[in-house]
C-alpha cells in the first residue's frame, strides 16, 4: 500500500529521532527507475518497513506506526483478506523467504521487472527493492559476472514475453530455467568474478563522471561510446563462455548462446548430466 511510502522530510526526522533506532523500520526504497536512471544507482524514496515485527514490537517505533495507522489502517479496514486487515501495520506481501535469504548477505543484486534492458545492480541490505524489481540472493562477484554476461542476457530475453516491447524478467522464466555453467573450476570462476569486478567498478565511475543513468550510459555504448565499457563486457562474456566451454566466438553470438543453452537446459531436465551449481562459494537465488 501507498500509505507505507513516506517523504523525504519524514524519513530524515524519524531517523533522528533519539528514542529508537529508526534504521530498523525507515529504509531507503528501491524503484526499477531508480536502477535505469540514478547515476549511482541508488533509491529515490522511503519506506516504513516493519516486516514480521508485532503490534506490540511496532509500537516501540510510535512516530512510525503512527503514519501507518493514519495512512494505511483505513483501507486494511475495507480489504476482504482477513490476514491483511488483521495486520495492517505490515506489508500484505512481505515476502518471508526473500528476506531470510537476504539476511546473511553484505548486498545484494536486483534488476528491474521491466524494461528496455536487462540492468542489474548491487545494492546493501538495508535497502528495500519494490515489487518492481526483482531480487537474487547473492552477494559475490561470480553470481553478479554471470547475471551481467550475455548468456544470460540473451537467455532472458528468449525465454521472457515483452511488454511493449520491454523485457518482463520473471524468475519463473528468466531464472529458474537459465542454466549456470557447472561445473566450474576455481581458475573459471575467479576470472569471472574478476572480470566482474573491473567492469562494475568501471561502470559505476563512467556514471558518476558523466552524471547518467544506466540507460543513457548503454545507448550511448551501442552508439561507439565508451568503447573500454564495451571492452569489459566483452572480456566477461568470453569468460563465461570458456566456464561452459564453449569457443570465444560464440560470446557474442545471442543465437547461438541461446542455442546452446537450450540443449543443455534440455540435458539437465532429462537427468543426462549431473547439475548443481549453487553449492559452494554462490548463495541460491530467492
Amino acid at each position: 500500500g501507498k500509505g507505507f511510502v513516506v517523504s523525504d522530510t519524514v524519513a530524515e526526522t524519524l531517523l533522528q529521532d533519539p528514542s529508537q533506532d529508526f534504521r530498523v523500520v525507515v529504509r531507503p526504497y528501491l524503484t526499477s527507475n531508480d536502477i535505469a536512471e540514478d547515476p549511482r544507482q541508488l533509491p529515490s524514496r522511503w519506506i516504513i518497513d516493519f516486516a514480521q515485527l508485532s503490534l506490540e514490537d511496532a509500537a516501540r517505533y510510535a512516530p512510525a506506526l503512527a503514519i501507518v495507522r493514519r495512512d494505511v489502517k483505513p483501507f486494511r479496514d475495507t480489504v476482504r483478506r482477513e490476514g491483511h486487515r488483521k495486520k495492517w501495520w505490515q506489508f500484505g506481501e512481505p515476502r518471508v523467504g526473500l528476506r531470510r535469504a537476504l539476511r546473511p548477505l553484505t548486498r545484494y543484486a536486483t534488476v528491474g521487472a521491466h524494461g528496455k534492458r536487462m540492468l542489474i545492480a548491487w545494492q546493501e541490505p538495508w535497502v528495500l527493492a519494490s515489487n518492481a524489481n526483482m531480487v537474487f540472493a547473492f552477494d559475490d562477484d561470480y553470481s553478479m559476472g554471470i547475471l551481467l554476461s550475455r548468456a544470460h542476457d540473451a537467455w532472458a530475453w528468449a525465454q521472457s514475453s515483452t511488454l511493449k516491447g520491454d523485457l518482463r524478467y520473471t524468475p519463473t522464466t528468466a531464472f529458474m530455467t537459465f542454466p549456470w555453467p557447472d561445473p566450474v573450476t576455481p581458475e573459471q570462476r575467479e576470472a569471472i568474478a574478476a572480470a566482474s569486478r573491473t567492469l562494475y567498478d568501471r561502470r559505476s565511475e563512467l556514471c558518476i563522471e558523466h552524471g547518467m543513468g544506466l540507460t543513457k550510459l548503454y545507448n550511448l555504448m551501442e552508439e561507439g561510446g565508451f568503447a573500454d565499457l564495451a571492452a569489459l563486457h566483452r572480456r566477461l562474456d568470453e569468460a563465461v563462455a570458456a566456464a561452459y566451454g564453449w569457443p570465444r566466438s560464440v560470446a557474442q553470438d545471442p543465437e547461438q548462446i541461446v542455442s546452446r543453452l537450450t540443449a543443455l537446459n534440455r540435458e539437465i531436465v532429462e537427468g543426462g548430466r549431473a547439475y548443481d551449481p549453487f553449492t559452494g562459494p554462490a548463495p541460491t537465488e530467492d
